[in-house]
């Protein structure tokens, strides 16, 4: 199906020094590499893994003494997610960015007939009902305050537009193009950027993470560069504010999904 890009109001202003982000999967790959990022931007991060050990471990490796990463052990895929995410933003006293890349890829055996429920159920879980729980925690008060910014990890495999019709890895697939469905429907209930508040997918391209594998041929960072640049739109070197959103993006540009 075709994009037709919907461009807003210019997006509120966002200081780069300061800005609050919470980054989910951020314990790890390409949430991790966001996070990186944004706190050489000068942001202040809390990164969202599973594992406690794990979220522990990213936030010390990117401490650089300002104390303005933290980590924090929750499970998106649980509905308790949205209380414990909500913790998280008073912790940080309100958030303006939310960076959703916790997924999972589906058994390279997932067709349809070699899918069981449960692996189906567990899938979708996490790479969908993560992303919706992570959203309801944090962009209702977004458009209160009419000001926020939010990036959701899709992949080229859940574009109805070509890879995603091409059968097989049917949980992750599916639960790709669902969450690009997710984001187009959130976006729209946001007044396409006019309340302040932007919503976009990503597709990071074949990356070298623990999904990708050490063969892929870009790095965390490429595939986390999009994720950022959209995090800082409005803010010296982001995307220009009134760029489309609702859209899904591949390096730095609206492709059709």
């Amino acid at each position: 199906m075709a994009n037709e890009p919907n461009v807003g109001a210019p997006a509120a202003a966002l200081p780069a020094a300061g800005l609050r982000a919470v980054v989910s999967g951020g314990s790890r790959g390409l949430g991790l590499a966001v996070g990186r990022a944004l706190i050489v931007a000068g942001a202040q991060v809390a990164l969202v893994g599973r594992d406690p050990h794990r979220a522990a471990e990213a936030a010390a490796t990117l401490d650089d003494g300002s104390g303005r990463v933290s980590g924090w052990a929750i499970d998106v895929a649980s509905p308790d997610s949205i209380e414990a995410l909500s913790a998280v933003g008073e912790h940080l006293g309100g958030v303006d960015c939310v960076i959703a890349s916790a997924a999972v890829m589906s058994a390279k055996a997932s067709k349809l007939a070699h899918t069981s429920a449960e692996h189906w159920r567990e899938v979708l879980a996490i790479n969908l009902d993560g992303v919706f729980h992570t959203l309801r925690a944090f962009v209702p008060a977004m458009l209160e305050r009419r000001q926020g910014r939010v990036i959701v990890f899709s992949a080229c495999l859940g574009r109805m537009s070509g890879p995603g019709t091409a059968g097989g890895l049917a949980p992750y697939r599916v639960s790709k193009a669902a969450v690009n469905a997710l984001v187009r429907n959130t976006a729209a209930e946001a007044g396409g950027g006019r309340r302040g508040v932007y919503v976009d997918a990503v597709c990071p391209g074949h990356c070298r993470t623990d999904m990708g594998g050490p063969d892929a041929p870009r790095s965390p960072e490429e595939g986390a560069d999009t994720a950022v640049w959209l995090a800082l739109r409005g803010l010296a070197g982001g995307a220009d504010a009134a760029s489309p959103t609702g859209v899904l993006w591949e390096d730095r540009q609206v492709i059709p999904w």
